[in-house]
């Protein structure tokens, strides 16, 4: 008890309202970032897949897709760049100090940013302007500036984890920085790879739950058919793969930030033969309460092996490692993760097993509610990967060099606070504006679909089918439209090739 009150004393005011801002930003701009991240591949694998076979409703679903993509970019650009400004104002101990060392990561997302703003513009504008082929290879590198910003990213949170290139003067400051060991640290490959997966596995989840509540409202036609498909097929593929990476960044954490990773298993007392708790609460003696305790099973998860030894809290000081409150959250939203991550691998297997049997979507109701679930489910999912990364590094806001308590701003608490409601408000304002810009143009697109459909003299399901976004729109009937041309300029051989 004497410990715990001596840490909370040495704890400054401004910790509490700095976390709080920070969590909160952090957390609501994470929400736009699997489609940042992801949405340019599935929009272009959609969008190759209309070209190759001359499909108009996979070319308007792509150019729909390219739209929101843009609408949500905007957004992200907002909320990133409030992130931007808090890392200097709630945490100048750590840019001063530190920002020689991590700061090409930030740099490195500033360009990948600047570049994927020009090619969705570019994208954007080259809609019934560019001939078709020169437009999709215009926009190739659309994922790739994406992934670039997550590696700037991904490279300064490994870093903060498993800090390296750089040496300590006499004084404790960095110097003799090597760059590309900063970049690279252990926990660099690991991260990135699990993060980039786990944004194509949740944005693919979240676009096809979009069209799986339309085949509940009985929108069975091809544009929605289409429209699941491609992106759940994303998400089933790369599902089982995300779960064998997430087993090596869970073993990496064992080998290179070992009281993290007891904080995620609560684990209190150094031993082998260590048991797993599914759920359960860590309190401050080191006891454990509630959840499902499975005999040996953290052992074999971190060595293949029962006598594989995990290091507890208990063998480094206390201030040195996360509270039992602050494990017991790390270990909550840990399980969380992995049981969200192991019912959408059965949700995946269920696709799988009726495609490769049938060749043709599963036909259960509960497939598809199961499906429109998935989205909100995996965002949830990646919520909760990066609670357990951040709250398991505590009291380290770099990895047993600094803690979190000095890279803390000396502004008042009150001012903090002030601040914290501000930018709430400011955030219901512009994620209501996002939420309303997206139901305006569903909206408008449905209205566009069922006239088109009226003049097509076809019925409303079948007219997302009617037209294509290259070239002038049509008004004949949707059987004697144009059909989508070359890049050349020529028709598409019967095949439909490009």
């Amino acid at each position: 008890m004497h410990t715990a009150l001596h840490l909370l004393a040495e704890v400054p005011p401004q910790m509490l309202p700095a976390r709080s801002l920070m969590a909160f930003t952090l957390s609501a701009h994470i929400l736009l970032v699997p489609l940042g991240v992801a949405l340019p591949l599935i929009t272009l694998i959609m969008h190759g897949y209309g070209l190759r076979r001359a499909d108009p409703a996979a070319l308007l679903l792509a150019r729909r897709w390219s739209a929101v993509m843009a609408v949500q970019f905007a957004i992200g650009v907002v909320t990133g760049t409030v992130l931007s400004f808090e890392f200097g104002l709630l945490w100048p101990g750590l840019m001063g100090r530190w920002g020689d060392v991590f700061g090409i990561g930030f740099g490195v997302e500033a360009w990948a940013f600047f570049l994927e703003a020009v090619l969705i513009a570019i994208y954007l504008y080259g809609w019934r302007r560019l001939p078709p082929r020169t437009h999709f290879l215009l926009a190739l590198p659309l994922p790739a500036a994406a992934l670039l910003g997550a590696f700037g990213i991904l490279a300064a949170n490994s870093w903060m984890n498993t800090p390296r290139g750089f040496t300590l003067d006499s004084e404790g400051n960095p110097v003799d920085v090597d760059v590309r060991k900063a970049i690279f640290t252990p926990m660099f490959g690991p991260q990135y790879w699990h993060f980039v997966v786990a944004m194509l596995v949740t944005a693919g989840f979240v676009v096809a739950g979009v069209y799986a509540a339309g085949w509940l409202r009985g929108r069975r036609d091809h544009y929605h058919r289409l429209g699941f498909t491609v992106p759940f097929t994303v998400a089933a593929v790369f599902t089982p793969v995300q779960f064998v990476l997430g087993d090596a960044i869970a073993r990496a954490v064992f080998r290179k930030q070992p009281v993290k990773f007891a904080a995620m298993e609560i684990v209190w007392n150094t031993d082998t033969h260590v048991p797993e708790y599914v759920f359960g609460r860590l309190h401050p003696d080191g006891t454990v309460s509630g959840g499902i305790r499975i005999p040996q099973l953290d052992s074999i998860l971190a060595g293949f092996s029962p006598g594989t030894e995990v290091r507890g809290l208990a063998s480094v000081p206390a201030s040195d490692r996360p509270n039992a409150t602050q494990a017991t959250i790390a270990h909550w939203a840990f399980d969380i993760m992995v049981g969200i991550g192991s019912v959408l691998l059965l949700l995946a297997l269920w696709y799988a097993i009726v495609w490769f049997r049938r060749r043709r979507l599963p036909a259960s109701p509960w497939f598809y509610r199961s499906a429109a679930c998935a989205g909100v489910a995996s965002v949830i999912a990646v919520e909760c990967g990066w609670i357990t990364t951040e709250v398991g590094r505590q009291p380290w806001i770099v990895y047993q060099n600094m803690r979190v308590a000095e890279a803390v701003t000396a502004t008042r608490s009150t001012a903090l606070w002030t601040m914290f409601g501000l930018v709430a408000v400011v955030y219901v304002f512009i994620f209501g504006s996002f939420l309303a810009v997206l139901l305006r143009m569903r909206t408008r697109w449905r209205l566009d679909d069922e006239q088109r459909g009226e003049g097509a003299g076809t019925a409303a399901p079948e007219t997302p089918e009617a037209d294509t976004p290259y070239g002038p729109r049509s008004a004949v009937p949707a059987g004697d439209s144009p059909a989508v041309r070359r890049g050349d300029g020529r028709p598409p051989t019967e095949g439909g090739g490009p």
